[in-house]
């Protein structure tokens, strides 16, 4: 049975806890490449919000929130690129991805969006591109296998009295 701790310990995985250091750079370049992603859809959406989707009733709130949103999740990935950050990070593009295909085929809050509007293939890539590139690293962060700890209580050397 797998126990809360073990759970807890996958979640607070980082690149500096795997063994391999193919996976450790591997997981790290796609962290802060998802991280760019985060910052990119992030100016995508304050820019709209800006240009006029502000006074868009629930739409513009929106816009505002997840700008805001991605940028606060963008400055730890890039500081500690652990799992659970990622995996969150990962849904929150593709959240915002998914709503914008959702708002372009059947209408969102009111606001029945066009996918020939400035942005909105822009944004799909940038999204969804960057959720699968997240979703990689945080795969690597939880099937590469763990580093070795130091015993914390090694035996003593004999010593000469």
């Amino acid at each position: 049975m797998i126990s809360r701790d073990s759970i807890v310990r996958l979640l607070l995985r980082r690149p500096g806890t795997v063994e391999s250091p193919a996976a450790r750079w591997t997981a790290t370049i796609l962290a802060l490449a998802g991280a760019a992603m985060l910052i990119w859809s992030a100016w995508i959406h304050l820019k709209l919000w800006a240009d006029g989707y502000q006074d868009i009733h629930t739409i513009g709130p929106l816009f505002l929130a997840q700008g805001i949103a991605c940028i606060l999740l963008a400055i730890p990935l890039v500081i500690w690129r652990g799992l659970a950050l990622q995996l969150v990070s990962a849904g929150t593009l593709i959240a915002t991805a998914a709503g914008l295909l959702l708002s372009a085929n059947y209408g969102l809050f009111g606001l029945h969006e066009s996918l020939k509007v400035p942005y909105t293939v822009l944004s799909l890539y940038v999204e969804f591109g960057g959720g699968a590139l997240l979703l990689a690293g945080a795969a690597i962060l939880a099937l590469a296998a763990p580093a070795i700890k130091a015993q914390s209580n090694p035996s003593r050397a004999p010593s000469r009295t």
